[in-house]
């Protein structure tokens, strides 16, 4: 295999954040991060104290939501519940950028903002992922083309003090002129960009539309140090398939590795 069970498996901060998640659903969830140790689960701010109950001494962190999914709580606001995240026992941190604020071009708001955030968070020693959700910036914005306002904003959320850089929410839904609504979350060009946009001291995330084994691979691939997931056992269910039928001399079939098909 190119890379080991461990190194995939602490890509993966296995997401927990469905709406109508009942607090069974998020148990069972904690167990299986904790069966399969992940990097993290990622859960919404109200489940953190339980969280932490459950995983202590597991080696799986536990990562809150913070302004989630829609970055529109004043910054005070995300501010606070960042500390209260941390008091009750969260190492990490995904919050959301005001992303009608970076539209705007009010990229000193926007930084502001973030670091706010990061600020609280570092004073508990906690880390910090800032999410863009890509999927609202494909036009671009503040007279700059897509790919320029990804880097600008990778620049800001750097210069701000963030951990990590993230493609989506996860939850990121554009309604089409069909009255539809469509998804694709981390692709393989915003990957590739937001990794050559930032310094080494700032790592990649990528959330939405990574469901497979190969997928997970090619994030790695791509420099993605992180990688938000529901499908975690599917993925590592089928690491141990595959080196299983290495060990025995048998080739193992792959998947496509495609990612950006939507949602977690």
């Amino acid at each position: 295999m190119k890379y080991t069970y461990e190194e995939l498996a602490k890509m993966i901060d296995h997401s927990l954040l469905h709406p109508t998640m009942t607090d069974q659903e998020l148990e069972d969830g904690c167990k299986l991060a904790a069966k399969y140790q992940v990097a993290s689960v990622c859960i919404k701010p109200y489940a953190v104290k339980r969280a932490a109950e459950l995983l202590q001494g597991s080696g799986v962190l536990v990562g809150a939501v913070i302004g989630f999914p829609h970055g529109n709580a004043a910054t005070e606001s995300k501010r606070y519940e960042t500390e209260l995240a941390c008091r009750d026992g969260a190492a990490e941190i995904d919050m959301v950028i005001n992303v009608g604020k970076a539209l705007s071009g009010d990229w000193g708001f926007v930084e502001r903002d973030v670091k706010a955030v990061c600020d609280e968070a570092h004073s508990h020693g906690a880390k910090v992922k800032v999410i863009f959700e890509n999927d609202y910036l494909t036009k671009g914005g503040a007279g700059l083309s897509s790919d320029d306002f990804k880097r600008q904003l990778c620049q800001i959320c750097e210069r701000a003090g963030a951990d990590w850089v993230k493609t989506s929410s996860g939850y990121g839904f554009v309604k089409q002129p069909d009255g539809s609504y469509n998804y694709k979350g981390a692709t393989e060009h915003d990957l590739a960009l937001m990794r050559a946009s930032v310094s080494a001291r700032v790592q990649v995330k990528a959330a939405g539309g990574v469901r497979d084994l190969d997928g997970l691979i090619k994030v790695r691939d791509l420099g993605g140090s992180r990688c938000g997931a529901t499908a975690t056992a599917a993925m590592l269910d089928e690491y141990r398939r595959r080196e299983a039928a290495e060990r025995a001399g048998q080739g193992a079939q792959g998947g496509s590795g495609a990612i950006g098909a939507g949602g977690y």
